[in-house]
């Protein structure tokens, strides 16, 4: 084992990247909140710099992917799609199989410039996590209650407001709802033979009120929909934590564009071409679990230095204090400041662990769990 590949099984040097990104995060949150101010003289640049607080915020979980664990992501599309990356308004559909699904998705949106203009419907319990939903707040990400008579107002006018955005924008769909489980599955395959819906194997029933309220939306403001289908060469289930201690992956996304045109206006047809997307989606699975490979040309955008060299910054910035600090706690010789300062070290580390627990799959919310509940 080498050197820098010990280094990333060491829970000292996790420490020290959780300490870089949640300060380096209190601080981005801190500036964010100043920059309110600006709202009412410019609206567009206050979302100029929030993009920018933004990027430098989740950049730096995008290199652990890309630097630390050396991931490799690799689309399978077409050049003429690819072409179009970065230069348009879209919406993301991804399958929401993954611990890391969401980072794989991120990883994309920093190589084609528009990880901090991303966007994302997110469950209003994120809104209250430190970091992750104070800076989608400032990012005017929706919340949504996952209740739609208490939702569609709230859902309506935060992708209406989306409308004059002045930066390329990424507008990331999980239209399952929640993170497929073996249990959800079967629940929501139940729901489907009720409906009469061919079932699904490797997706749960997708929920079709958010998308066919985000294309009304947002007619006139995206160009497109992008269909991105994920899965991991060798059958691997990669965790953030595994991220964290160095381990490399293989990501594989089959990526496919639909101009916004071509989907139906009229609500109950939007909501059938979903259906059928995700019968698609389901076949491109079924693919890649024989064949190990998606359809279409394999293209591997090239990784950008910008998310290493925002976390070596931000590390030379706090790390430097930090080490004088705990030098000086251990030369002073006291028990009582060597016990305090063990004890924050202690709350640190359950901090960091919370927050990486936000992405467990066991972890995740019961939502797509209430049909069984209802049952019982």
């Amino acid at each position: 084992m080498g050197l820098l590949a010990y280094l990333k099984t060491q829970f000292v040097v996790h420490l020290l990247i959780g300490f870089v990104f949640v300060v380096s995060g209190l601080v981005i949150n801190f500036t964010q909140l100043c920059t309110l101010a600006l709202w009412p003289i410019s609206k567009q640049l206050y979302r100029r710099i929030n993009c920018r607080l933004a990027y430098s915020l989740w950049s730096q979980l995008v290199m652990l992917l890309e630097w630390w664990s050396c991931t490799e992501c690799t689309l399978f599309s077409d050049q003429a799609t690819v072409d179009y990356f970065g230069k348009e308004h879209a919406v993301i559909i991804l399958n929401h199989n993954f611990e890391i699904d969401f980072l794989c998705g991120w990883t994309m949106c920093e190589r084609f410039g528009v990880l901090g203009s991303s966007k994302v419907l997110a469950k209003r319990e994120l809104l209250c996590v430190p970091l992750i939903g104070w800076t989608w707040y400032f990012l005017e990400i929706v919340f949504c209650k996952r209740k739609w008579e208490e939702d569609q107002d709230i859902v309506k006018e935060g992708l209406k407001r989306l409308a004059d955005y002045p930066e390329y924008m990424w507008f990331l769909l999980y239209c399952e709802g929640t993170r497929f489980t073996e249990t959800k599955h079967r629940i929501s395959m139940e729901v489907a033979a009720s409906k009469g819906l061919p079932p699904l194997k490797y997706h749960l029933l997708p929920r079709t009120k958010g998308f066919t309220t985000a294309v009304q939306c947002l007619r006139g403001t995206v160009a497109a929909i992008y269909d991105v289908t994920l899965n991991f060469r060798g059958n691997k289930n990669p965790s953030l934590l595994g991220i964290l201690y160095g381990k490399k992956y293989e990501a594989d996304m089959c990526v496919r564009r639909f101009p916004l045109e071509d989907i139906p206006a009229d609500e109950n047809d939007a909501a059938q071409w979903l259906h059928k997307l995700y019968q698609e989606k389901d076949a491109l699975q079924e693919m890649y679990k024989q064949k190990g490979v998606f359809p279409g040309e394999p293209i591997k955008p090239a990784r950008r230095p910008w998310t290493l060299l925002n976390f070596l910054c931000w590390a030379t910035i706090l790390l430097s204090p930090l080490i004088s600090f705990v030098l000086g706690v251990f030369a002073s010789g006291s028990p009582l400041l060597i016990l305090t300062f063990l004890g924050f070290v202690g709350a640190a580390s359950f901090g960091v662990r919370r927050l990486i627990g936000v992405t467990e799959i066991e972890k995740g919310s019961s939502y797509g769990n209430r049909e069984l509940k209802k049952k019982e």
